[in-house]
């Protein structure tokens, strides 16, 4: 793909978490890479811009690629002209599609931030064929959604004895506020409990058994309090993604169990956030109160650069197996957007110039890049630490 006119585009450049991306390759990307932004307006793309050209001059002639998902000549256009599009357009499950697909028709290495299980696993039945076939390397969910879960249990397990039963639980802390179009993406994740669970089966017949008869294990109940607080199961799209990755890759031992767990110093805060999550889940299903929910963040908004600045997560992991005992952490500052933004970027930018394994088609973060995006990872400032061995 030398002959492409672009190393990246970043689809979806207008939007809140988009913009913060394009100002990070802005500051990061070193200046041999040839990269360009994509978007529905082409005015707005311009201002995008102006505001890339205060932080490099260099930048005021960066080239701009007028793109809708509606119109699948446009989306061809630019995954035709790319090694490696990044999308930050969501829905997913709504918008996403016909990025992906041109993708993996044409050869062209994808990225994006979603947390919508559905479209990852419609997705894969649909694509991950076609995209072996190309080359491309179809990689979902590059932001907080679920780079510090998977390369964190990838990390930890490096720690541990190989060929043994591994057991590895995650426990999340965090301090932040969501965006608009976090809270449209979930809601319509909550929608369609009944879509999820179809996908999900259609993936299942369709993906192949673990190799080697490995077996996997995901934890879904509650566990005892613990030192980082009550812990409460986490239904999001970070266990599954783990999952991928030990079914996918050796180090994770013939048997691996892995619960991911949110974690709250107080049991009244834990009681009240899963009521809340009962509570969210249940208007989702009837229109007038999907209605008010959806009212109360706008997509392309979010939390202020002062507010983010107070932002921080912690993921701490706790590793067991042959016989030994590892506590590993992953932590950064502002989850949803600054590190998101971060950790999207740096993998597109891992895929366009690092040296790979040899994979093609649907890949969890850990099979397509693994260590070489941990250290970039933390050379941008994440935190990947051993705090204790037994």
């Amino acid at each position: 793909m030398t002959d492409r006119p672009y190393d990246l585009v970043l689809f979806g450049a207008t939007g809140f978490t988009g913009g913060l991306t394009a100002e990070y390759l802005a500051r990061r990307a070193a200046p041999g890479v040839r990269w360009a932004l994509a978007g529905r307006s082409v005015s707005r793309l311009e201002d995008v811009r102006a505001r890339l050209a205060a932080i490099d001059p260099a930048l005021a002639g960066l080239p701009l690629l007028q793109a809708d998902t509606a119109d699948a000549a446009s989306i061809e256009r630019v995954a035709g002209s790319t090694r490696v599009v990044i999308s930050t357009v969501g829905p997913y499950v709504r918008l996403g599609e016909p990025l992906v697909a041109a993708c993996a028709r044409l050869g062209t290495d994808y990225v994006d931030l979603t947390g919508e299980p559905t479209f990852v696993d419609r997705m894969y039945v649909k694509y991950h064929e076609q995209a072996v076939r190309s080359g491309a390397r179809i990689v979902h969910a590059c932001g907080f959604d679920s780079i510090p879960s998977d390369l964190g249990a990838y990390y930890t397990v490096q720690q541990l004895p190989e060929d043994a039963p591994l057991r590895v639980e995650a426990f999340l802390r965090v301090n932040a506020m969501f965006s608009g179009g976090t809270l449209h993406s979930s809601v319509g994740i909550f929608q369609d409990v009944l879509g999820m669970y179809r996908a999900e089966r259609d993936r299942r017949n369709a993906e192949p058994a673990p190799a080697d008869g490995r077996r996997v294990h995901l934890e879904r109940g509650p566990v005892p309090r613990t030192r980082v607080g009550w812990t409460l199961p986490l239904p999001v799209i970070d266990s599954q993604i783990v999952a991928r990755s030990a079914a996918a890759l050796d180090r994770y031992g013939p048997d691996f169990t892995f619960g991911h767990f949110l974690a709250v110093k107080r049991l009244p805060s834990a009681v009240g956030l899963a009521l809340g999550a009962v509570g969210v889940l249940a208007a989702a299903q009837l229109p007038p109160t999907r209605a008010l929910l959806l009212r109360l963040g706008t997509p392309g908004e979010g939390p202020s650069a002062e507010q983010r600045s107070g932002h921080w997560f912690s993921l701490t992991f706790v590793g067991e197996g042959g016989g030994r005992r590892v506590v590993t952490e992953v932590s950064g500052g502002d989850p949803g957007y600054d590190e998101t933004a971060k950790m999207l970027a740096e993998s597109a930018l891992c895929l366009a110039q690092d040296d790979l394994p040899d994979a093609a088609g649907q890949l969890t973060t850990a099979q397509a890049m693994g260590n070489a995006l941990i250290d970039r990872l933390v050379k941008a400032g994440l935190t990947f630490r051993v705090l204790k061995t037994s």
